[in-house]
């Protein structure tokens, strides 16, 4: 019989239930034991466990994100259009969070980073496997970002599965071509394991769905939420160079990566471009 008492303060009708055969059913659920013991330390650096932690945080915002963009597929698949906007707007909270991780980072200085930057050593963010899934979802793909993952058979098999599959972009179109607009068949019939490439006549019919808003009131709130999501994505890089930025100037990155260089040219691009674009012809 348990020995433990209740807080005499917390006695009566709202006492929690505090004894337990095993572990808590929150720790069985959640499994804080596991992720608060993922730290493992490189360096005798302080500044290293907080670098750790806010990285180990993005990765499981990207699986959450994944979570909701292929949900928000799938469900574009079936026509579902409530359903995809109901994933879609969750994602844009999840990714406000995820670039509120930067917060953290974003003051490093150059001597900061650098006390811990060589515990990396080949270590390099593109070499996270969800974030390139994430990646993929947007559209943005390469077979050779597969390259790194060779030796991972599972991560592997996941990110060819979905190099080859539509991307959110790609479900959205294939959408509106079953509601009657003219995606042409070049697009809707590409190699959808190559990265995605702007069309006119994708450019004409957001134009169109944009200038007829009542007629296309569904359409309409369906290019808002993913403009909203391109947009989130690009705070994302453009946070992402800040901190690299401040952290380490224009120094090669880690992994051999061209560190700002690289982090600049992709700051630069928009995902679901012609929801962009076709606002100039509205």
């Amino acid at each position: 019989m348990s020995t433990i008492h209740p807080d005499p303060e917390a006695t009566g009708a709202q006492t929690p239930h505090l004894d337990f055969a095993g572990t808590t059913p929150y720790e069985d659920y959640v499994q804080a034991d596991v992720l608060t013991h993922l730290q493992h330390l490189r360096s005798d650096d302080p500044g290293e466990m907080v670098f750790l932690v806010t990285t180990q945080v993005m990765e499981l915002w990207f699986t959450v994100i994944v979570h909701e963009w292929e949900t928000a597929a799938h469900a574009m698949r079936g026509d579902r259009l409530d359903v995809a906007q109901d994933a879609l707007k969750r994602s844009l909270r999840e990714l406000e969070a995820l670039n509120a991780s930067w917060t953290p980072l974003a003051q490093l200085t150059p001597a900061q980073f650098n006390s811990y930057r060589s515990s990396l050593g080949e270590g390099s963010g593109f070499q996270s496997a969800m974030y390139r899934r994430m990646e993929f979802l947007l559209g943005d793909k390469s077979a050779s970002m597969l390259v790194p993952h060779r030796g991972a058979p599972r991560v592997h098999a996941e990110l060819e599965k979905a190099l080859a599959e539509p991307s959110l972009y790609d479900e959205a179109l294939a959408l509106l071509a079953r509601r009657g607009h003219a995606i042409p068949e070049a697009v809707l019939g590409r190699d959808l394991t190559r990265k995605y490439e702007p069309s006119p006549e994708v450019e004409a019919v957001w134009t169109a769905i944009y200038a007829n808003p009542d007629q296309n009131d569904e359409l309409v709130r369906l290019g808002e939420v993913l403009t909203d999501v391109g947009e989130l994505v690009w705070r994302w890089r453009n946070d992402h160079l800040l901190a690299t930025r401040r952290a380490m100037g224009s120094k090669t990155g880690t992994g051999g990566s061209a560190g700002v260089a690289w982090l600049e040219k992709r700051a630069t691009k928009n995902v679901f471009p012609e929801l962009w674009t076709a606002r100039s012809h509205v």
